[in-house]
This record gives structure tokens, C-alpha cells and sequence, in this order.
């Protein structure tokens, strides 16, 4: 399943011109290691990074991240609870968002990241690391067998937690299974 730049902008008619090109060539050269390699799989896939970075706008999220710094979230997500500064150097990046030092970790010991992640956060707003680190989150959290079953609801669990977000997500899936015929 190969995705272009047409279809991407049908789906998501606001995504910025200045990363669509390098986003489409990352994503066809990733997304078959990471089995995003069917219609279903990729229109959810879409769906859920669409959302998370509010239509491709943004590649860190907009809260300072200091929410993460101390307490029980920061612990669960990995950061430093008795420190100030993790929540913030962590907080979401890349189109899922991954937060928190844990899955920064996870991710750069993947295999699947070049370079290091935790001393350099800012890498996953960046190309390839905003894609890349997006399709290893998804893999890794079983989103393909849930796409498989049309499952939105799992899916969105799994990446957000809850259901944020959750008419919107519905809304990109709606155009991204239009778009690709399924």
C-alpha cells in the first residue's frame, strides 16, 4: 500500500506543503516494515495521526509539557517525578505525540531509531523522526490487528488513552476509507 501526496491532502486537505513530500517518502519506505500495508491499516493509521497533530500541523504538542514534570503521570510516563524539567524536555512529539522519557526510551532502543532520542527529544518533530516514531508507536501497541477489525475505538485507546479527540478521529477515517475505496 503506497500513499500519495494526493490522496494525503484529500484526506487531510490542510497538511503543510513544507513537509507533505519528505512525510509521503517516509511513510511508503516505512510503512511495510512496520505492516501499516493495507488500505484499512493505513486509513486508520492516518485517522489517528491526523487527529494527534491536529490535521499534520503540528509535530510537538502545544502545552509546555510541564503536566508530565512531577506526581503519578510523570512516574507512569517514565520522567523523573521528584524533577522538574522531564515533563517538558518529553512531552509530546512527533504525529502521535509520544510523551513521556519511557517511550522515548522504548523508541530509541527499538531498533527502528538513528540517534539518540532521550539526549535529543527534539529529533521526532523533525524528518523522519515525526513519521517514523509515529508508525513504531502504532506497531508496537498492536494497532494493526485492531485495524484489521475496524476497531476505532481500541485504536484510539491505545494511542491517546481515553477517547480525546474521539468524533474527529472518526471524521479522518471516514475520508481517509473514502479516499482509498475501501
Amino acid at each position: 500500500m503506497r500513499v500519495t501526496r494526493q490522496e494525503l491532502l484529500r484526506i487531510c486537505p490542510g497538511y503543510p506543503q513544507r513537509r507533505i513530500d519528505e512525510d509521503v517518502r517516509v511513510l511508503n519506505e516505512w510503512a511495510p516494515r512496520f505492516e501499516i500495508n493495507t488500505s484499512l491499516r493505513m486509513a486508520h493509521f492516518i485517522a489517528q495521526c491526523a487527529h494527534e497533530s491536529g490535521g499534520f500541523q503540528y509535530v510537538a504538542e502545544i502545552a509546555s509539557g510541564a503536566a508530565y514534570d512531577t506526581g503519578k503521570l510523570a512516574a507512569k510516563l517514565g520522567n523523573t517525578p521528584e524533577k522538574d524539567g522531564d515533563g517538558q524536555k518529553y512531552k509530546g512529539r512527533g504525529y502521535i505525540q509520544i510523551t513521556g522519557k519511557a517511550n522515548y526510551k522504548a523508541y530509541r532502543d527499538s531498533g527502528f531509531c538513528n540517534g539518540d532520542v532521550v539526549a535529543h527529544p527534539e529529533w521526532l518533530s523533525n524528518s523522519p523522526g515525526r513519521m517514523k516514531s509515529a508508525m513504531w508507536y502504532w506497531w508496537s501497541h498492536g494497532c494493526n490487528k485492531l485495524a484489521d477489525a475496524d476497531d476505532i475505538r481500541t485504536i484510539t485507546k491505545r494511542i491517546n488513552g481515553g477517547m480525546n479527540g474521539f468524533a474527529d478521529r472518526q471524521y479522518y477515517l471516514r475520508r481517509a476509507k473514502r479516499i482509498f475505496m475501501i
